[in-house]
């Protein structure tokens, strides 16, 4: 392991946040975010960030309503961790006038959207979560921030097609860890990868960028789009797959598997399933 990879690690193991390292360090946010994105602060430092961040709130002049003193980094070049978060935001989150917000159920996921968000602010966001559904929200209130990322929103459904293979792979993750699921019932003969998306042309994308990856895909119905067949399985598991960690609900009512099954490893069941 080089020697900066390990001082890093060694940095985020003594619960230290990403601009602290960079501060340390020297280097860039985006090199050192890629060696600590699976290292998530523990909750102890998390909450300490929290009540830290509240003793700095102050009350501004109602002329000051609606700005923020609070900068965040910009960007004119995108890379794969970028691609992530807005994609992540669009999906199963919203961009709104004052606010970036993402809702979800799992963990990791959650903690994914924190992590690429510290690229970009380095203030932690307000978190709720929903005791009956377990559905958790987290909320980045800053109106600049929220403009600027809206712009960008649009500028990744335009531009994604002309990134390298990298960055739509990115794209792609994050639409089938928010939006999809693998429907795979072997006493029915089911086996495909099945997302979902009321914007239709968002699905359209998706199908153009998984043809990238030589994964055949179709758009079906009016906003869902499948993946089947074992060698687009194969394909799909190879070039793109779910995120580890990301599981199935096991405790809703319709539940098949009636317990929580990463969502990769049902794809890697349904693939050894094939007889052929």
């Amino acid at each position: 392991m080089n020697s900066f990879k390990q001082q890093v690690l060694d940095l985020r193991k003594k619960d230290l946040s990403l601009p602290e390292i960079v501060r340390l360090t020297g280097k860039g946010k985006s090199t050192v975010y890629y060696h600590i994105k699976n290292l998530p602060l523990s909750k102890e430092r998390m909450q300490k960030v929290r009540e830290e961040h509240s003793k700095r709130i102050r009350v501004y002049p109602l002329s000051r309503k609606g700005k923020s003193t609070r900068v965040f980094r910009q960007f004119n070049t995108w890379s794969p961790d970028l691609v992530s978060l807005v994609g992540h935001l669009l999906f199963d989150g919203e961009i709104t006038a004052h606010s970036c917000v993402y809702h979800n159920r799992s963990a990791p996921l959650i903690r994914k959207v924190e992590a690429l968000m510290e690229i970009l602010y380095a203030y932690p966001p307000s978190i709720y979560t929903n005791a009956q559904t377990g559905v958790r929200r987290i909320s980045y209130h800053n109106v600049a921030l929220s403009s600027y990322l809206k712009r960008k929103s649009f500028e990744i459904l335009n531009d994604v097609t002309s990134l390298p293979l990298e960055s739509k792979r990115a794209f792609v993750r994050a639409f089938f860890d928010d939006e999809g699921c693998m429907d795979f019932r072997p006493a029915e003969n089911r086996r495909m990868i099945r997302g979902y998306q009321k914007d239709t042309r968002i699905l359209f994308l998706v199908r153009k960028l998984l043809e990238e990856f030589d994964v055949s895909s179709r758009v079906k119905g009016p906003n869902e789009i499948i993946v089947v067949g074992k060698e687009n399985l194969k394909k799909f598991e190879r070039e793109i797959n779910f995120s580890p960690g990301v599981r199935i609900n096991g405790n809703r009512t319709n539940s098949r598997w009636k317990k929580h099954v990463e969502k990769r490893e049902l794809l890697r069941r349904a693939i050894a399933s094939f007889k052929n």
